[in-house]
């Protein structure tokens, strides 16, 4: 069979050039990527052997060779796995999956070096090789078959893929180095390279060197040893070489769990938020093991706002032949994933006593921890007492029990405000009543926020409520803070109501006068029950129907000098074009403040300047 050539997919070219020439600054990784992929070719043919034996006759120990060769200007990895035939090569080697190459070049930042720590999160971790390489060389052979392949490149937009004899069981990559990365063939760079990014692959890497045979890493099943035996730096060594992160872990929980089920769990809280963490398939990434065997890193262990938890599941209660089907239905794995979700909430709970270190767990993960609110009912109230929130107690985040040791004597609730922004809300309209009586309300600002609360709508017996279902309750409450004690009359304000609502006209249900408000003159608000401001938004921003008309309610406060003044006017029958644009444009002001699109902006700012002008100018029938 001739060589074929053939050209790399778009995305795969556009990947190359940004790699070779704009994350030069970090070459070190592409080791690190390809030893990786050595040891999941080997797990990989692990794994396969269960079910099919007879893939593995040629027997042989699972291991990855590096061979530096400083006079030939070349390195080598190779392993002795599952290997590829011509169509793995093309399809793995030519082209990227759909979150691959699009996802990083999505998320590429302009920083070279943090670019460059990137690289194997998006699954374009072998086109590193081509950062030092001038041109690389893939010999390969599939268990199973008899037939060799080589591929080459040199990385400017093809390939070509050719038939070859005598080739081993496996993969092996030759790299030719670029003059500048000759340092790579050198044993001591190799050495160092390997252990600080791959010393606890779970496989043998030898290396091989001027006739000398040397082991550079340790092979370890770190999660099997004595957490007291383990050091710091080792954890965090394991951890970036599990993860491909660049962080030291947050929090590390080692243990053994014995008694009923029996298993190992080395598991890592990272320090930064991963760039995927709220992406629909992003998933709680443990590695399970079955004596040391590597099964799959998609058995579900944990629930999903779990999902920041990295690291390894080993046990025995499995049997090695286990489907992966089979994996989703096993009453062990359900056990398992019970032991460790209850032993997690315990370690954040130990954590959680440290405030200042806890604050940069929630900074990171702490959206994602309150989706448990709503996934893990047989959970919540612990979850709930993990959880932090803004309050208007102060700039200083509280818990859940905090609030309830702060209530009012005869408080029956919790009362929270949800929109899009933290400064917004401390300044909206409808927290005014709260003030002025004292009553502490949490300032919720993640979109989850929105929906947690129709699950954990009791805490400690007190009811959860938002600001508008709540303000029934604040005529239990004495106002703590001078107030205007003028009010317009009754009569005043259900002629300046029906007035305002001629004005507004179907972009509001109804009109009313408030006793919520006590600084500002007017607010928009939702009805006891109905759906938020803020949640109407989100819903319009992912295309969800949304009823807008029927939901908004102007409130006008009639103790505000200005609607005091207006009513009187209306009561009268003043009912002249000053008027409507003053109803207009405190309508405009509270949708503003809501965050709310207002119908007519240019209209908006021409009331605005025309106000302006009468306020500098005074007003056309004063000028006379």
């Amino acid at each position: 069979m001739a060589e074929e050539k053939m050209q790399f997919q778009a995305e795969v070219g556009k990947v190359l050039d940004i790699v070779v020439n704009a994350l030069y600054s970090n070459t070190d990784i592409f080791l690190r990527e390809l030893v990786s992929n050595a040891s999941d070719a080997c797990d990989k043919l692990r794994y396969a052997a269960i079910m099919h034996p007879d893939m593995t006759k040629e027997g042989g120990e699972f291991k990855i060779d590096i061979t530096p060769d400083k006079d030939a200007r070349t390195l080598t990895i190779a392993d002795n796995g599952i290997g590829m035939n011509r169509e793995d090569l093309i399809k793995d080697l030519g082209s990227i999956g759909k979150s691959g190459s699009a996802e990083f070049l999505n998320n590429l930042t302009g920083d070279k070096q943090k670019d460059a720590t990137i690289i194997g999160q998006f699954g374009v971790g072998f086109y590193s090789a081509f950062m030092v390489a001038e041109k690389v060389e893939v010999r390969s052979r599939k268990a199973g078959e008899t037939q060799g392949w080589i591929w080459t490149s040199e990385g400017h937009g093809s390939f070509a893929v050719d038939e070859a004899d005598d080739v081993p069981r496996g993969t092996s990559v030759k790299l030719y180095l670029k003059p500048d990365c000759a340092h790579y063939a050198e044993a001591g760079d190799v050495r160092q390279i390997v252990r600080q990014f791959s010393d606890h692959i779970s496989f043998p890497v030898v290396m091989h060197y001027l006739g000398e045979t040397e082991n550079i890493n340790r092979a370890a099943a770190i999660w099997t040893r004595n957490k007291a035996d383990v050091t710091e730096k080792e954890y965090g060594d394991f951890y970036r070489s599990l993860t491909g992160a660049f962080d030291a872990p947050w929090d590390v929980l080692h243990y053994r769990a014995e008694g009923t089920i029996e298993y190992d769990a080395l598991l890592f809280v990272p320090s930064r938020t991963p760039y995927d963490i709220f992406q629909p398939d992003r998933n709680a990434k443990l590695n399970l093991y079955v004596n040391r065997v590597f099964i799959t890193d998609k058995a579900e262990l944990l629930p999903n706002y779990m999902r920041f938890v990295q690291g390894v599941i080993d046990t025995k209660e499995l049997p090695l032949n286990v489907s992966r089907e089979m994996l989703q239905n096993t009453p062990v794995l359900a056990k398992i994933k019970t032991g460790i979700v209850r032993r997690i909430l315990g370690e954040l709970k130990k954590k959680s006593e440290d405030k200042e270190n806890y604050l940069k767990f929630i900074d990171a993960f702490g959206t994602v921890l309150k989706e448990g609110l709503i996934e893990d009912a047989s959970n919540r109230e612990d979850i709930a007492d993990l959880c932090r929130f803004h309050s208007t107690a102060g700039e200083e985040m509280t818990t859940l029990a905090e609030y309830v040791s702060r209530m009012k004597a005869g408080q029956k609730s919790i009362y929270y405000i949800t929109g899009d922004d933290l400064n917004i809300l401390r300044n909206n309209p409808q927290l005014e009543g709260y003030a002025a009586r004292g009553l502490e309300v949490l300032l919720l600002s993640d979109p989850i926020d929105e929906f947690w609360p129709q699950n954990l709508t009791q805490y400690k017996e007190k009811t959860i409520k938002s600001v508008q279902a709540g303000a029934f309750d604040l005529a239990n409450f004495p106002l703590i803070e001078t107030a205007d004690t003028e009010k317009a009359s009754d009569d005043a304000m259900k002629a300046l109501t029906a007035f305002a609502k001629e004005i507004v006209g179907d972009e509001v249900k109804e009109v009313r006068s408030t006793e919520r408000l006590t600084k500002s003159p007017a607010a928009l608000s939702a009805g006891d029950g109905e759906v938020s401001i803020h949640l109407e938004r989100l819903m319009r921003q992912h295309n969800q129907p949304v009823l807008y008309a029927s939901t908004h309610y102007f409130d006008l406060n009639p103790r505000h000098p200005l609607i005091r003044k207006l009513a009187e006017k209306v009561e009268q029958g003043d009912t002249s074009e000053t008027n409507k644009m003053m109803i207009r444009i405190l309508f405009d002001e509270a949708k503003i403040i809501e965050g709310e699109p207002i119908r007519d902006p240019a209209g908006f700012s021409r009331n605005v300047t025309d106000f302006m002008m009468r306020a500098v100018f005074g007003a056309p029938e004063d000028k006379a």
